[in-house]
C-alpha cells in the first residue's frame, strides 16, 4: 500500500509515564492572578497554524494498518474546505522548537501533502496525560478494533502504566483489559503486526486463534508464512485473519491444483521448509504454495548472508538460466 509506512514518522517506540510530577506554581491571587489565568485560558483555546514538518512522533502506536482511501478522502476534504477539526501537540520534550502530536495523526499528514500548515491546539502535557489524551481521544472518534485496543492496552502496560490508567484511557474495566493482555501474547506482536487490524474480527476468534498456537500443532511463524502465500494484493486485514486462522487446516482453504504427468489435477497443499547451513544452524524458512514461494531470512546471526543473497541473486538466477542452456542446446 502506498500510504503504509508515511505513518511511522508519527509513530513513537512507546511514551513512558512521567516518573515524577512537575512542581505546582504558587497560584497568583487579587486582580494580576485574575489576568493570568484568563491569559493562560486564553492561550489554551488558541489555535496555532504549525508547518506539519515541525511536529514528530507522540505517545502510543494506536492503529495498526492505514486506509488509503479514507487518507485520501481526508485530504480531498481538506483541500477542498479547509481543516475543520484542530490536531492536539505539545511542546516537545528535548527541542523547544518543535512539537510531538497527541492526536490528529492523519490530518498532520494530509497537511504535509498538500503543503498547508496545521492548525493546532498546544498543550503542555507530561507522558502519562498525552497517552491518555490519546486513547481517549481514539475511542471517541472513530473506535480501534478489538485487536487495536488490545495492542494499545499492551503498549501501555509495557511502557509502565498502571492497570487503572490502562482502563481509564480505553474506557473499559480491568477483566476485559487483563482478557486482552493475554491474548496479546499469546499471539505474538509479529502474527498481530502481519494480520492487521481485522476490523470484523471481535475478542472470540482472537481468543481462538491464540489458542490454536496454544496446542502447538501450528505455530506463528507457520501463519506468517502461510499469509505471505496466500495474500492477494486485494486482500485486507480480515482475509488475513482467516488465512491464519485456518493455517494447518487445508480442507478448508482453498485448493490448489497441479497437473501430474500421468492424469488429471491433483490438490496440493503448501509446503514449509527449513534450510540450514553446514553448521546445522537454520538459516531460511520456504514456504512452497502453488503460485509463489516465499523465502524469510532472519536479520541476526548470520552473518549478513541475507544481504549477499539479495545482492547476488541476480547473477545466481543468471548462472542457473546458463545451466539449463548448457544442458538442453535447444533452448
Amino acid at each position: 500500500m502506498a500510504r503504509k509506512n508515511l505513518l511511522d514518522g508519527l509513530m513513537a517506540d512507546g511514551a513512558k509515564p512521567a516518573e515524577t510530577a512537575p512542581a505546582a506554581k504558587r497560584p497568583l491571587k487579587g486582580a494580576i492572578g485574575a489576568v493570568s489565568q484568563s491569559i493562560e485560558a486564553l492561550k489554551a483555546r488558541a489555535l496555532l497554524d504549525i508547518d506539519p514538518f515541525m511536529i514528530d512522533a507522540g505517545g502510543l502506536q494506536d492503529r495498526l494498518e492505514t486506509d488509503d482511501a479514507e487518507d485520501a478522502a481526508l485530504r480531498d476534504s481538506i483541500r477542498d474546505y479547509g481543516q475543520q477539526v484542530p490536531v492536539l501537540v505539545r511542546p516537545h520534550p528535548d527541542d523547544p522548537e518543535r512539537y510531538q502530536i497527541v492526536y490528529g495523526r492523519r490530518r498532520v499528514l494530509a497537511m504535509r501533502d498538500l503543503g498547508h500548515p496545521v492548525k493546532a491546539l498546544l498543550r503542555d502535557l507530561d507522558d502519562s496525560a498525552l497517552v491518555m489524551a490519546q486513547g481517549q481521544e481514539n475511542n471517541a472518534r472513530r473506535g480501534l478494533s478489538f485487536i487495536e485496543k488490545a495492542n494499545f492496552a499492551a503498549q501501555m502496560r509495557d511502557a509502565g502504566y498502571e492497570r487503572a490508567a490502562i482502563c481509564d484511557a480505553l474506557a473499559i474495566d480491568k477483566t476485559v483489559v487483563s482478557r486482552m493482555l493475554q491474548i496479546v501474547d499469546r499471539i505474538g506482536p509479529d502474527l498481530i503486526a502481519t494480520i492487521g487490524a481485522a476490523p470484523s474480527v471481535g475478542r472470540d476468534r482472537w481468543s481462538a486463534l491464540a489458542s490454536k498456537l496454544e496446542t502447538g500443532d501450528v505455530d506463528a511463524e507457520t501463519m506468517i508464512d502461510m499469509i505471505a502465500v496466500r495474500a492477494t494484493p486485494d486482500s485486507d486485514s480480515n482475509d488475513r485473519f482467516e488465512i491464519a486462522i485456518k493455517t494447518g487446516d487445508e480442507s478448508a482453504l482453498p485448493a490448489q491444483k497441479h497437473t501430474g504427468a500421468d492424469g488429471p489435477a491433483k490438490p496440493r497443499a503448501s509446503r514449509r521448509t527449513v534450510m540450514g547451513a553446514t553448521t546445522g544452524t537454520p538459516i531460511a524458512r520456504a514456504m512452497m504454495g502453488h503460485d509463489k514461494v516465499v523465502l524469510t531470512l532472519p536479520r541476526d546471526g548470520g552473518g549478513g548472508f541475507e544481504n549477499w543473497l539479495v545482492d547476488n541473486l541476480s547473477d545466481i538466477h543468471r548462472t542457473w538460466v546458463q545451466s539449463r542452456s548448457d544442458d538442453d542446446p535447444e533452448q
